[in-house]
């Protein structure tokens, strides 16, 4: 796991919290990245991420370098304090690549080719552009491995390439033979039988390319998992380079995009030092703080502990269809919630707002309008209260008794096109279970479901579509050691090869939760709920009957037809075969949370308030546009402000303080 043996974030922040950004200094002529330095050390800046995007700056030509230029900038931020996270430059492959090798080149589903001219144009599974990733990885380490600037290593950007072509299906074929051995296994696996889809050679067996009708579904899955292990093997064959020529401490690093469809990021975090993500929560959405908090408990469960914000915007991002800046105050509340929910860096894309390219409108920390505007102002305020704060938070964890169980393979899983609704969505729903922990004020973890969940006193399953045997025996255990189990519906409906489990549902899940006969599921078109005699589901609701010793309680009944029991209860394991409807869910978990002796942080909190403790410090943040006043036991010092307060503090509209008993 991250940082178990080998350098970790602490290596990098050294009792501070990292504060800065992307920095794209080959946008700008040599005169501004003095102004710039001069700007980052009055904003309290103290990394920059340099190289992203520079591929083709770095290596104008094949095998050329240039490298004066990063020389010079590595230089200026060693003398200015300011370290930097050195990024290998090949997320973004130069022209000529694509020119000379367009086999380096993806293609999507249809055989269209993907050309430059934007980023992310590589096949992963391409020899060649694997060839020139790692000369250029080899050369910038061995020129930078040493330099005392170097506080960490950024590998390529966002890993999100899909790619359909010739040389992946070669790719994909070992893939198989790897997973399977034989065409039999893989045949097995896939459901071959149906539709007549044997296959008898391995060069029959391509990627899932469009299809007249429906796809199998699962080849898709594997498909799935086989893009996300190949973007893996060009991460970890550049982290293997970098590290060979850079001291032990220097932890290495990429980061994800939150929630993608394409990374199993369970796997992806065991390969990395520091575990980073990028975070852009829609300024008008009001569940925006949640999207954040959802993010944020996702990646520090995954790192372990600290975390790394690679990315986020001052302002206004540029790829909504009306891209809207961030009211006075969010930018810092949204800082602060990160911090409060485990990160010990706290960054931005980018440092300069670009005057020209695709993304000259998507906001800077210091943006068109200069050190004068109002973003900058607000970055620099920013800077100053980290700094205050970061002796009292760095390397402190924050706990929850609380686990929800997510998993990639799952999610690919259940999201097959010939699925029984297009409206349940996988993260639609885990996104409204944990908003309904998150409105009841209850902190959380998120863990795979083969993970050891011993530590926690309640375990959340808003939905796992398949379920491995081994995953199904720890939920078992976990319940029979003394845990409290919530499942949601449409969960161990499937094994590991998409294969339905007999009965519909695993039976031992069955025998767990009290259900004796799952008759049918009964997916909910728009508009339609289930009654309740306690609420209104919506999405879903089941025919099941209960078993017939009795040992289930149905806690909500309702629906048209007889049994349709909403939420069943036997002993510690609850089943709920529905979505309800959003203060009804909230009330139920924190129903059975109070029943399984997990409490709030604090009691009596108004609505959208947040109360995050982190070590020994308590964060308080007001994510509403009105004052309010919150109650606290005893006397606390503000870090932020230096103020102490006495059994209550008053927030202002996007408010924050962290107190300190």
């Amino acid at each position: 796991m991250p940082g178990a043996e080998g350098p970790t974030l602490a290596d990098a922040t050294r009792g501070r919290i990292l504060f800065g950004g992307d920095y794209n200094p080959e946008q700008w002529p040599e005169a501004t990245w003095h102004e710039d330095v001069r700007l980052m050390k009055d904003a309290g800046v103290n990394s920059v991420t340099l190289g992203v995007f520079s591929w083709a700056k770095l290596e104008p030509r094949p095998g050329e370098r240039e490298f004066g230029w990063l020389d010079m900038l590595m230089d200026l931020m060693h003398a200015n304090g300011i370290g930097v996270v050195l990024a290998t430059p090949t997320s973004s492959p130069p022209p000529w690549l694509g020119r000379l090798h367009p086999e380096t080149l993806p293609r999507d589903e249809d055989g269209r080719t993907e050309w430059w001219g934007g980023r992310q144009h590589f096949s992963h599974s391409s020899a060649v552009y694997r060839q020139y990733a790692a000369a250029i990885t080899e050369d910038l380490a061995a020129r930078y491995g040493g330099h005392p600037a170097l506080a960490m290593w950024h590998i390529n950007n966002e890993y999100c390439t899909y790619d359909w072509g010739d040389e992946a299906a070669a790719r994909f074929r070992r893939w198989l033979q790897d997973r399977y051995g034989t065409l039999d296994a893989l045949n097995s696996a896939w459901g071959t039988a149906f539709w007549s889809q044997g296959y008898g050679d391995w060069a029959e067996v391509q990627t899932p390319r469009h299809a007249h009708y429906l796809k199998n579904p699962g080849q898709v899955l594997d498909f799935k998992r086989f893009t996300s292990d190949m973007l893996l093997e060009c991460y970890v064959a550049e982290r293997d380079i970098v590290r060979r020529h850079t001291p032990d401490r220097i932890p290495v690093t990429t980061n994800f995009m939150p929630l993608w469809a394409g990374q199993d990021a369970w796997r992806w975090s065991a390969e990395e030092d520091v575990v980073s993500v990028d975070l852009y929560p829609d300024p008008r959405d009001p569940l925006g703080a949640q999207h954040g908090a959802l993010v944020q408990d996702m990646t520090r469960s995954q790192a372990r502990g600290p975390w790394m914000l690679m990315e986020q915007a001052a302002g206004p991002v540029n790829w909504r269809g009306v891209n809207h800046p961030k009211p006075r105050g969010l930018n810092r509340l949204w800082s602060l919630q990160a911090v409060a929910r485990g990160a010990d860096a706290v960054c931005y894309f980018q440092w300069r707002q670009s005057r020209q390219g695709a993304e000259k409108f998507h906001s800077g920390m210091v943006g068109h309008a200069g050190e004068e505007g109002r973003t900058f102002q607000e970055v620099k305020q920013l800077g100053a209260e980290l700094a205050r704060i970061a002796a009292d938070v760095t390397g402190r964890h924050t706990d929850s008794d609380i686990a929800v169980l997510h998993d990639w393979h799952s999610w690919w899983a259940g999201a097959h096109e010939g699925r029984l609704s297009t409206r349940v969505d996988y993260t639609d729903v885990l996104t409204a279970w944990h908003r309904a922990l998150w409105q009841a004020h209850l902190a959380t973890d998120f863990a795979h479901p083969e993970h050891d969940l011993s530590a926690y006193k309640l375990v959340v399953v808003p939905q796992l579509y398949a379920l491995t045997d081994a995953a199904v025996d720890n939920l078992l255990a976990y319940v029979r050691d003394g845990g409290t189990l919530v499942c949601g519906f449409l969960t161990g409906i499937a094994d590991q090869d998409d294969r339905v489990r007999t009965g519909g549902m695993d039976a031992r899940l069955r025998e767990l939760f009290g259900i004796r006969t799952l008759h049918e599921w009964w997916p909910l078109d728009e508009g339609e709920v289930v009654e309740t005699d306690g609420f209104r589901g919506t999405l879903w609701s089941e025919e099941l009957d209960r078993a017939e010793d009795g040992s289930a309680e149905v806690t909500y009944k309702g629906g048209e037809l007889d049994g349709l029991p909403a939420v069943l209860r036997k002993g510690r394991a609850w089943y709920v075969s529905t979505l309800p409807e959003p203060h009804a869910l909230r009330t139920l978990l924190a129903q059975v949370a109070d029943g399984a002796g997990v409490r709030p942080v604090l009691h009596g909190l108004p609505d959208r308030v947040e109360a995050v403790r982190r070590g020994d410090l308590l964060f308080v943040l007001n994510h509403g546009r009105e004052s309010v006043t919150v109650e606290l036991p005893g006397s606390h010092r503000d870090l932020l402000t230096g103020v102490t307060v006495e059994g209550e503090v008053t927030l202002g509209r996007y408010g924050v303080v962290v107190l300190r008993p």
